[in-house]
């Protein structure tokens, strides 16, 4: 009811939200990052999904990274995938398959990008990430905030018309903050932790973050 004239809502059908999925969370689509997380130890983090993942003398993961591995045959980000995303699972309807959780690599591979994503987190998050909303309205840049997996952290994006450089990009972001900073010195910006893309150029062999 917040949004009488959106159209995707909550009681849209998989195949719309998967649309509008596709539209604002582009990046690349020959590959895409899957959660983990180590039931031993708590750890976790995202990987490139992979066929030969763990297969018999193809992955040793121990030894090789992804990157330079030369077995490595990455999965495409399909409609598919994307609904399993939606779904949390890797087998929709089925409650205890385990949790699928996936992240798009944002910087295609001529070094731009379709957005930017500012990532705040500490106990000064909620604060911080509206300081940097405010100026992102000063500026007439559309932006929107989501929170976290964490709940402890939001993330603010900004997702533009066709794509720029990934440096361009990061400057916007960087000027926002730094102008953030000068109109808000008393807020300090500590929960301030960096935007995706990270990185201005595509590293030698890696897929960007």
């Amino acid at each position: 009811t917040a949004f009488p004239n959106a159209p995707v809502t909550n009681s849209s059908p998989a195949d719309a939200k998967i649309t509008l999925i596709r539209k604002l969370f582009k990046g690349r689509e020959d590959v895409y990052a899957k959660r983990w997380e180590s039931s031993k130890t708590g750890k976790s983090g995202y990987q490139p999904a992979c066929r030969n993942e763990w297969a018999y003398d193809l992955c040793d993961k121990r030894r090789v990274k992804c990157a330079d591995c030369t077995n490595r045959e990455f999965i495409p980000l399909t409609d598919l995938v994307l609904r399993n995303h939606v779904a949390g699972h890797e087998r929709p309807g089925n409650s205890n398959s385990r949790g699928f959780v996936i992240g798009v690599y944002p910087m295609l591979a001529d070094e731009t990008c379709w957005f930017l994503a500012a990532d705040f987190d500490k106990a000064s998050w909620q604060e911080d990430a509206g300081a940097f909303l405010e100026t992102c309205r000063l500026h007439s840049v559309p932006a929107g905030l989501e929170r976290s997996r964490s709940g402890n952290g939001g993330h603010v994006w900004m997702f533009f018309a066709e794509p720029v450089p990934a440096s361009l990009a990061r400057q916007l972001g960087a000027f926002l903050v730094t102008d953030t900073m000068r109109r808000r010195p008393e807020i300090g910006f500590d929960s301030y932790d960096r935007f995706f893309p990270n990185q201005d150029t595509l590293p030698k062999g890696g897929f960007g973050n």
